[in-house]
């Protein structure tokens, strides 16, 4: 309960504010009409939009996440949430709001590759469909727990990019190699290791946040 208290306190103030939400609709916006300028008439591959995709949501999350914690320092917030909640309390508010987040933008980013690429063709919905969840998952875990490390830095805008990269790069080459099995139109028993690939690091990043976000937090 005191876990989604905080989810509601930062998605109100997310509505007032709309940082996030702006700086993320500007981004894909600009990124994909960059994107269909460059390539004008030019015939592209299912593969290159696939890939384009995850690109575009690597770098949308790297422009729009960072500012979970980044903001409680900001406002001077950080010592009322360690009186009032506990760590566990405070990285599960923080990981359900990048979670509504980063599955509305990639939701909207991926509704408007299919739009307006038409190369970009799944024939594995289902497929695709445990690649985007699980990504997303990923995506999430992995920008919290970075989020809470650069809030307490003094570069934070350099610092996410240069954490997020090696952290993230697994997880994106995997989503690669799924998108490109659904446009395949391959059977989820053809992609079982890369889905329990995917599993094991949202598993392993969702334990290894809550371990360490206690001495993140404290520090």
């Amino acid at each position: 309960m005191k876990a989604y208290s905080l989810f509601k306190k930062d998605w109100q103030s997310e509505l007032r504010t709309r940082y996030a939400i702006n700086s993320l609709a500007m981004f894909i916006l600009v990124t994909i009409s960059v994107i269909l300028f460059s390539i004008g008439s030019e015939k592209i591959t299912g593969y290159l939009t696939g890939g384009l995709l995850w690109v575009v949501i690597f770098f949308s999350a790297m422009s729009g996440l960072s500012r979970a914690f980044v903001s409680e320092e900001e406002r001077g917030t950080t010592m009322t949430l360690h009186l009032i909640a506990s760590t566990t309390t405070i990285f599960s508010g923080k990981l359900i709001f990048n979670l509504l987040l980063v599955f509305l933008m990639n939701f909207v980013i991926t509704f408007l590759f299919f739009i307006l690429f038409e190369s970009f063709i799944i024939k594995n919905f289902l497929l695709f469909t445990f690649a985007f969840l699980l990504g997303n998952i990923g995506i999430a875990v992995s920008s919290t727990i970075i989020a809470a490390i650069i809030s307490k830095a003094s570069s934070k805008g350099t610092l996410y990019p240069v954490l997020s990269f090696p952290i993230l790069l697994p997880l994106i080459l995997t989503l690669l190699e799924l998108t490109k099995f659904a446009m395949d139109g391959n059977s989820i028993n053809d992609s079982i290791v890369e889905i329990l690939v995917l599993i094991c690091y949202d598993v392993i990043m969702l334990t290894a946040s809550y371990l360490l976000f206690d001495f993140i937090w404290k520090e």
